[in-house]
């Protein structure tokens, strides 16, 4: 028999506690979902300005910090794990004064 492989993006969930304090993973993007949902609620009907670039800030900075203590400070490798070139990375990385 045949095992299914799992791809790199199946190992993006989080564990969430939920309300019965039982531990359960679900996809990321379910979590960004909800936190969106949730964001969108408080607004109360008013417009946000630069929704795109506040969600992926708050995703993306993590992800560098993340990949770069992975990668032991390894620009290049870090680069080539992301799918980004070099030249852009570092362009990341200053926007969030981590390099």
């Amino acid at each position: 028999m045949l095992e299914q492989q799992r791809s790199p993006a199946d190992a993006l969930t989080v564990s969430v506690l939920n309300a019965q304090s039982q531990v359960t993973n679900k996809p990321l993007r379910d979590s960004v979902k909800q936190a969106l949902r949730n964001y969108l609620a408080q607004l109360d009907g008013q417009d946000v300005n630069d929704l795109y670039e506040l969600v992926l800030a708050e995703v993306e900075h993590p992800m560098l910090d993340m990949i770069m203590q992975y990668t032991r400070g390894n620009q290049t490798r870090a680069a080539n794990m992301l799918g980004i070139n070099r030249g852009t990375l570092r362009k990341k990385l200053k926007k969030y004064g981590m390099g």
